[in-house]
């Protein structure tokens, strides 16, 4: 299995021992559980960042009659 080393500051390791300890687990789940999650958050922001992009561009004219002060100027017209 890949993997990777990853240097921490002396405080950051206590910190992180501190709380592997409190939480029953072991420093590397910790980390591991860190990133995993990072990982899926990452992912949900990038899906839903999608999502939006594409509701938004189904309803473009719905949202330009809505909001006309924020549509951009046509090419040729006066700001």
């Amino acid at each position: 299995m890949p993997a990777l080393n990853v240097e921490f500051s002396e405080r950051e390791l206590e910190d992180l021992r501190q709380i592997a300890k409190e939480r029953g687990t072991s420093m590397k789940a910790l980390v591991r559980e860190a990133a995993a999650a990072d990982i899926a958050r990452h992912r949900a922001l990038r899906e839903g960042a999608e999502a939006f992009r594409r509701f938004f561009a189904t309803h473009a004219e719905e949202f330009a009659a809505a909001f006309p002060d924020d549509e951009p100027p046509v090419r040729g017209e006066a700001a």
